[in-house]
């Protein structure tokens, strides 16, 4: 009896081992879903196309360029782990800015290279650089806007960078902690090498900050906005999107109200 029992033990520990040992070698593949961008979207915005290069590889974004200014900020979008940005293109009428600057992370859309959460942070602060410098754009005048994977973006750039607003849209305190909350039995702690611990740089980031959270989300449950803007360093303002999920949560006309009610309060600060 004794002996069955060890060899129990012995199988369960072998199989743990081996599972965290693939949760180790492929959370890249588990993290990151690169997306094509549609050949319709290609041809229809190419005059809006830039591409930069950083780090040894091209970064495929679009940028469209109206009147940029305190009352219409250059809205700086980051997206999802499993988005290509110009998905979002069909809801640019519906924010009450008209700039705005999207980029696809490495490997996603026509960017080259392989993502990892070292090489898209250091890409979103290459380009906003370049951008904001070639385009002779006042930091103060832009709004940073990162959803679920891209608000961690969104968060690095803002702990490096003075800008005038973020929007974060389905947000985290950390990838480790939505990690740990999907896969409970595994020492998530030690075998995740991509963090995005947007909650260590949140102190330090004065920015007046819009968390936009899904009621029904259960990708990135709302408890983890919650932590994220409980230490945040600037204000604040929460808006729960009712009957939403993490997908579903732009479809909402409350999402886009709370969006544009924002931007009209920079304005007014």
């Amino acid at each position: 009896m004794i002996k069955m029992i060890l060899e129990t033990v012995k199988i369960l520990v072998v199989f743990f081992a081996g599972a965290s040992l693939l949760l180790y070698l492929f959370q890249g593949r588990m993290i990151f879903f690169p997306q094509p961008t549609a050949p319709e979207n290609l041809s229809r915005y190419a005059g809006n196309e830039v591409r930069l290069r950083h780090g040894g590889v091209t970064l495929s974004g679009w940028f469209f360029k109206n009147e940029i200014g305190p009352d219409s900020p250059l809205v700086v979008y980051y997206g999802g782990n499993a988005e290509d940005v110009t998905l979002n293109f069909a809801d640019l009428g519906r924010f009450k800015n008209r700039s705005f600057l999207f980029m696809n992370y490495r490997g996603y859309g026509g960017s080259g290279g392989k993502p990892s959460e070292a090489a898209l942070l250091a890409d979103a602060v290459f380009v906003f650089d370049h951008m904001l410098a070639t385009e002779g754009i006042d930091p103060a005048h832009v709004v940073l806007m990162g959803r679920s994977l891209g608000s961690g973006v969104a968060v690095h750039v803002a702990a490096n960078r003075k800008v005038g607003g973020i929007i974060l849209v389905t947000p985290f305190d950390s990838l480790v902690n939505v990690a740990r909350a999907h896969y409970p039995i595994f020492p998530v702690g030690w075998l995740l090498r991509h963090r995005f611990d947007s909650a260590a740089l949140a102190p330090g980031i004065t920015t007046p900050a819009l968390f936009l959270t899904a009621s029904d989300d259960h990708v990135v449950p709302v408890r983890f906005a919650k932590k994220l803007e409980s230490v945040w360093g600037g204000p604040t303002t929460a808006v729960r999107v009712e009957g939403t999920d993490h997908n579903s949560i732009e479809t909402s006309t409350a999402y886009w109200e709370a969006v544009n009610e924002y931007l009209l309060y920079l304005h007014r600060r």
